[in-house]
């Protein structure tokens, strides 16, 4: 119920005149403008009102529309880690904003990966301590869902300290930790995250009806709304709480654990997963907010079926390119390839929906521009979907950042496959992004290397590094035609990496359709 009221009121919020002046939530105390660019400050006053902002000494001006709004553009600005007040005023009414700085803006959203917090992070205290950036600031973005855009959202900003460090998604405060450091200026992370959720929970509905299975999807779950009764589910939700309570006495009397509290069931349109929901409530409000670009950390939700998952990069892409139409801005977009998890590689190669989306992200990151992938094969843990080494998620994603977009001459992350060729009995594999050199990371030689010829049948091969390539053979395979790398939900040991420690994509040099799930 208390989850409807906040939607109604958000949603009444887009839908009515402003009696007073008010700006959208995004502009709050702490907040991060973004730098070299003609930033957006929007808000809501009584139809046909003169609006004045000013900042930074300059002073912008707007009349609200028939609905209320407002918006002016700010020239562009320098970075500043002088805190400053944004004045926004209409008539009598004035809105202060204070301790604004300027600097680096990034939107971070995803799934429970992107939302997990640092205090459930490697080494938390020690984190905790170090927190010391008060030029470091996350506005965490309410979570509700809508069938409908909504205009505005619930969220506030937060200063980093070691007091609010801990609710901060580690991804997100380690990538945005690096690009301070890095830049030396302010930087804001916009976190707009929700565990377990689906790409197309993300994207705009009208951009979704190329894909039959996102329709076919999103009409099963409007059948099922059709049929969903809240009052009933409501009686039925309170006699389940009203057992679940003595439950919960009998196992306190007994000495044992207490059962979990039943969640009531909710129309399937209102669901985190109904195509389009989040991004009309997470994302859609805080268009056209200032920023350089976007870090996202998704994909388990859609790696249920090998399908689904070779479905996966066409509909990232569609996703990135909405956000950049909404933006007006070809901004960088920057992905975590899903980590190596699930029971330990056994056979040559597994044809799992995991190995499948890894391939959507590498197909992602070569194929569509102004993208890259931070390369996580190697801090994955066998039975938690959420590894704790944040830490290297952080630092990769920035490497991808700190390298394409901000132009500095750093490396940004490992090898990529490039092409093959056959020589003799073996195969030669060729690379991009090898930095200063191909190493094999810990003892030799190359492990997870597969190989097969024309029967598709693949076995475990011997590769070996040279130069900038990798030579990969067999004596079981006389004539190889593919080989796979790392193809596996968890392939331990694989061992590719670059000289600056990046791991290499897992990858496959064939087409083949898939045999598994």
């Amino acid at each position: 119920m208390r989850g409807w009221m906040v939607l109604l009121a958000v949603w009444a919020m887009g839908c009515s005149s402003f009696a007073e002046l008010k700006l959208a939530t995004v502009f709050a105390d702490g907040m991060v403008l973004q730098r070299d660019q003609k930033v957006a400050v929007w808000g809501w006053a009584d139809p046909g009102a003169e609006v004045t902002v000013s900042f930074a000494g300059q002073e912008r001006n707007a009349t609200a529309g028939a609905d209320g709004k407002f918006m002016v553009r700010l020239k562009k600005m320098e970075a500043s880690a002088k805190p400053q007040v944004l004045v926004v005023k209409a008539g009598a009414d004035v809105v202060e904003v204070g301790n604004v700085v300027v600097g680096e803006v990034w939107l971070c959203s995803g799934q429970s990966n992107m939302a997990m917090s640092v205090k459930g992070a490697d080494q938390f205290e020690k984190e905790q301590a170090a927190a010391n950036f008060p030029l470091i600031r996350m506005f965490t973005t309410a979570r509700t869902t809508s069938t409908e855009p909504l205009a505005d959202c619930s969220g506030s900003w937060q200063v980093c300290a070691p007091e609010t460090v801990g609710g901060y998604s580690a991804t997100a405060y380690f990538f945005g930790r690096e690009i301070h450091k890095e830049l030396g200026v302010p930087v804001g992370l916009l976190h707009s995250s929700w565990g377990g959720t689906c790409v197309e929970a993300w994207t705009p509905i009208a951009s979704m009806e190329q894909f039959p299975s996102v329709m076919e999807y999103k009409a099963g779950l409007d059948a099922q709304a059709g049929r969903f009764d809240p009052a009933a589910e409501q009686a039925k939700q309170a006699r389940a709480l009203e057992q679940w309570v003595e439950k919960v006495k009998q196992a306190k009397a007994e000495g044992k654990k207490a059962p979990r509290r039943p969640q009531p069931k909710t129309d399937p349109k209102q669901s985190q997963n109904y195509p389009a929901n989040l991004y009309n409530a997470m994302i859609h409000p805080l268009v056209p907010y200032g920023m350089r670009g976007a870090i996202w950390y998704q994909g388990e939700r859609n790696a249920k079926t090998s399908e689904g998952a070779m479905l996966y990069r066409d509909l990232l892409e569609n996703m990135v390119v909405q956000w950049r139409k909404d933006w007006n801005s070809e901004f960088p977009f920057y992905a975590v390839q899903l980590v190596n998890y699930k029971k330990p590689q056994e056979l040559p190669v597994e044809d799992t929906a995991w190995a499948f989306i890894r391939e959507s992200f590498l197909n992602f990151h070569k194929e569509v521009p102004n993208v890259g992938i931070a390369v996580t094969i190697d801090v994955g843990m066998e039975k938690n979907i959420h590894p704790t080494d944040k830490q290297a998620v952080g630092y990769r994603l920035a490497r991808q950042a700190l390298a394409k977009t901000y132009k500095m001459e750093v490396v940004a992350g490992g090898p990529i496959y490039e092409s093959m060729k056959k020589e003799g009995g073996k195969i030669v594999i060729t690379f991009d992004d090898v930095g200063s050199g191909l190493v094999e990371q810990g003892a030799a030689p190359l492990k997870t290397f597969a190989i097969a010829g024309a029967d598709k049948q693949f076995v475990a091969a011997q590769a070996a590094i040279v130069g900038q390539t990798v030579v990969v053979g067999s004596p079981e395979v006389s004539d190889p035609v593919a080989v796979r790398y790392a193809w596996a939900d968890n392939p331990v040991g694989c061992n590719l990496f670059n000289k600056e420690g990046f791991p290499a994509s897992p990858f496959r040099t064939d087409d083949w359709p898939s045999t598994g799930e």
